[in-house]
């Protein structure tokens, strides 16, 4: 994860919490303190926050906020105060609730992240739940697609660097995958073993041998089926496994370019990514749509919540 440069002007999580104390008082929230508060803190400065808040006033801050604030801003500055792993068992706990419409959240969450933080995330579920994320998967999917899930939520995958991909087995998994593909087989035990337990740097050299060897991308080869739910999550996980970047870019889009914004899906992109690899995404999406991330998004969005987006897009925290 990309460490956030911490200003010598920042506070200490003592003043933090007193200003963020204050911001609740009287008869209106201070919207704008808390946005130049947690909008320009990192992950770790966020979490002592929280931590010395409870302990001066015996209140847990994300209580207060969930009080105090409504709409998608509470939403952005809820996920974004959340302990990145507690983010993301909440968002997979939400999308197992919500599942016809937002498995993809699912397959994003287990392929962008990596195996420690996922690990990790897993365990945030287990205690904030009381169950484990696979065994929800399991019990809210069936057939192809749990085929598929279980084993994508399951695995620790080796995150692996280009130094140790096997040149030897990308070559032959490349085949392999090129045969199960042509033959539709997409449910096939080798394709899923392949996608769900090699590293990143694995599966992305197999992929690359793929399209030198056949001519095209994996995921051209599959587009002919491309109406098919579970080719669709295949396409996804092999996306977010390879160029995130292009999967969030892809989804910004989705969530601003059409009648009416899906607040759900651009809070969830900003607040996870922010600190993770935001100015990709941002190239990403300039160079895809000639116009900055930033504009866009404050073309389609308003108020407070706006302020929000653009405080952690912005990067003045870095």
């Amino acid at each position: 994860m990309a460490s956030l440069k911490i200003p010598a002007t920042i506070p200490l999580p003592e003043e933090d919490s007193e200003q963020l104390y204050k911001a609740f008082k009287g008869w209106g929230t201070n919207e704008g303190m808390i946005i130049s508060i947690l909008a320009h803190r990192n992950a770790a400065q966020r979490s002592f926050i929280r931590a010395v808040y409870a302990a001066n006033y015996n209140k847990d801050l994300l209580n207060e906020l969930d009080k105090e604030l409504s709409g998608d801003f509470e939403r952005a500055v809820m996920l974004w105060t959340l302990d990145p792993t507690e983010r993301d068992a909440y968002l997979a706990n939400e999308s197992t609730k919500m599942f016809t419409k937002n498995i993809w959240v699912l397959v994003e969450i287990a392929c962008t992240r990596p195996s420690l933080e996922f690990f990790k995330a897993k365990q945030a579920y287990h205690a904030r739940y009381k169950t484990s994320l696979e065994e929800d998967v399991a019990y809210h999917t069936s057939g192809h697609i749990r085929k598929l899930l279980v084993p994508l939520v399951s695995t620790f995958r080796y995150d692996g660097n280009a130094d140790e991909v096997n040149v030897k087995l990308a070559r032959s998994e490349a085949k392999t995958l090129h045969k199960k593909i042509t033959e539709k087989a997409y449910t096939d035990e080798d394709l899923i073993r392949i996608l769900t337990t090699r590293s990143k740097a694995q599966i992305n050299a197999t992929l690359n041998h793929f399209k030198d060897k056949f001519g095209s991308s994996i995921n051209k080869f599959l587009k002919e089926d491309s109406n098919d739910d579970y080719v669709q999550l295949l396409k996804t996980a092999i996306k977010c496994l390879t160029y995130p970047e292009k999967y969030f870019e892809k989804v910004l889009r989705r969530a601003i370019n059409k009648m009416g914004t899906d607040e759900w899906a651009l809070t969830r992109v900003v607040t996870t990514r922010a600190e993770v690899d935001m100015e990709r995404i941002k190239e990403e999406y300039l160079r895809r749509n000639s116009v900055p991330l930033d504009r866009a998004i404050a073309n389609d969005t308003s108020g407070d919540y706006k302020d929000m987006l653009l405080a952690l897009l912005g990067h003045d925290h870095a």
